[in-house]
């Protein structure tokens, strides 16, 4: 791996956080405007939000990032963060949602047609997603893009925040908490998300026999160590995640079921052979 000028890296380092900034000023700005129209905002999403935007800077600036060029343990810990932890927490901020809430009406209508279009359609599913985060990390530890990556600061940036944005798409694919007018159905994400896991750790296996080009023996096993046990932590938070959503869908469309049922008239009690005979008696039979 390689070493940079601190001047290089300090330029990136100000791109990275003033996007960070710009894209946290956004994300309030819809709150605001959200509370102005009287639609109020849970804590709970601006507080993962900005959870989301901190480990995202966390792997992108200050000590691990510098160390990431140098240090593939260093480097891995960097993508669990971006890659993975970030994602998550960003999702659960509901960007989209806060968006339709913040918008006036006639642009909120716009950005429905654009979530309904075919485009969003196709990479907002699971199995688009899956192949865009999974394939992508094959491609770069497999092949010359990763030394190029070492190489240049900026190349580097540029893949941490394209697994940023893959990550994202891959986890609002499965758990998103924004509307979702192409949702796949609970069975498919499953699937997908075994099969990405199985990917992703079959990765890490690969890399652990089979280190990167410069890339140091025990460097390379400790780093594809972290890969594999860091990336299963995160996979069971993303698991029971999937796992609570589907059992409360399965809990609602249960209740509309029963609701939907057609309610009987109670049947009539049985008569004893007493009343049978008083009822006789009154007809004059």
């Amino acid at each position: 791996m390689h070493g940079h000028g601190n001047t290089g890296l300090l330029s990136l380092d100000l791109l990275a956080g003033a996007g960070v900034v710009a894209v946290a000023c956004l994300y309030f700005g819809g709150v605001v405007a959200a509370r102005r129209r009287g639609r109020g905002w849970p804590g709970v999403h601006a507080a993962a939000w900005v959870a989301g935007l901190g480990v995202g800077a966390a792997a992108l600036l200050g000590p691990l990032a510098e160390a990431a060029h140098d240090n593939f343990p260093a480097h891995m810990a960097g993508h669990l963060l971006i890659g993975m932890l970030a994602p998550l927490l960003l999702v659960a901020g509901a960007p989209v949602t806060l968006a339709l809430r913040a918008l006036e009406p006639r642009q909120a209508r716009r950005l429905s047609r654009v979530l309904r279009s075919v485009p969003v359609m196709v990479v907002s599913h699971p199995v688009s997603a899956a192949v865009l985060n999974v394939a992508s990390l094959w491609i770069l530890y497999t092949t010359p893009l990763f030394d190029l990556m070492t190489g240049s600061p900026f190349f580097h940036l540029l893949v941490n925040v394209h697994f940023l944005l893959a990550g994202y798409l891959f986890v609002a694919s499965l758990v998103g908490w924004d509307p979702n007018p192409h949702r796949a159905s609970f069975p498919i994400r499953a699937g997908v998300l075994v099969a990405a896991l199985a990917g992703h750790g079959i990765l890490a296996k690969y890399l652990y026999a089979h280190p990167p080009t410069g890339i140091p023996v025990a460097q390379a096993q400790s780093g594809s160590m972290l890969m594999y046990y860091g990336g299963d932590l995160a996979d069971a938070i993303l698991i029971g995640v999937l796992c609570l959503q589907w059992y409360r869908s399965a809990g609602r469309q249960l209740a509309r079921t029963t609701d939907a049922l057609p309610v009987s008239s109670p049947a009539p009690r049985p008569q004893n052979a007493g009343q049978r005979a008083r009822r006789v008696a009154r007809s004059g039979v």
